[in-house]
Order: C-alpha cells, then structure tokens, then sequence
C-alpha cells in the first residue's frame, strides 16, 4: 500500500473486508469501509476531503470521523485506524 500517492484513494481487501484507504494531500491517511451502504458504491473512488467522501453513484457525503452520513435513513460506514509506518500503511481492520 506504500504506493498510494497524496490526494488518492484505493480499495484493498483485508481478509473479509473491502476497505478503501485515502492519503490525503496533508499526507495522512484515512480508512473506510470500501462499499456505500446505500447501493454499494465503491467509495475509493468518490471524491473527497480532509473531513468527508462522497459516494460516486448518488452523491452522499460520509464524515472520515464518524462514517455518519450527511443525508438522514442512509447509514453509515465503518471507520477504521490508519498510519505510516516506515513507508508502509497499517489498518487496524
């Protein structure tokens, strides 16, 4: 995962779980369950910012802090712990 560029997110598979993980242009990382709740929209490749990913199909917008969704009734997503270490991303999954 070493190869993830500043402003990109990735989906990987982490044993039984899709997890999408984005390096932010600050250089930090944020990580999150890979699917949208709502239809199953591949959130890697939503857009995004220091605070919030936006879903690619239906346009709902997610927070990176709590996975809570800014439209009411659609659910949330998982939000998982992630770092740098020596070059190489660590998700606690």
């Amino acid at each position: 995962m070493a190869d993830l560029a500043l402003g990109e997110g990735r989906a990987y598979v982490l044993g039984d779980k899709q997890i999408a993980v984005f390096r932010m242009t600050d250089g930090t990382l944020r990580a999150i369950s890979a699917v949208c709740p709502h239809k199953g929209g591949p959130l890697a490749d939503g857009q995004f910012d220091l605070g919030t990913i936006v879903c690619p199909l239906h346009q709902y917008a997610f927070g990176f802090a709590d996975g809570g969704c800014a439209t009411a009734g659609i659910g949330t997503i998982e939000v998982y712990r992630a770092e740098d270490r020596d070059g190489r991303i660590v998700v606690w999954a």
